[in-house]
């Protein structure tokens, strides 16, 4: 029985721990940019989500460091 896992490019609302695992930051540092307003993200009920267009814009709009 093969299970099919989907892409993160195929999702379209991810929890703060699905978004902290594609960023590759830890859950609490996803909840601090949350709380901070930093990381745009939608409530329903107690449920957090974001919106793959909002990871999508927190990454675009991250300064690069210059070495």
């Amino acid at each position: 029985m093969s299970t099919a896992i989907e892409s993160p490019t195929d999702q379209l609302l991810y929890t703060p721990e699905e978004a902290a695992r594609v960023l590759r930051f830890g859950r609490s540092t996803v909840y601090e940019l949350m709380a901070e307003g930093t990381l745009i993200y939608v409530k329903r009920g107690r449920s957090r989500r974001i919106r793959r267009s909002d990871l999508e814009a927190y990454v675009n709009a991250l300064e690069p460091v210059a070495a």
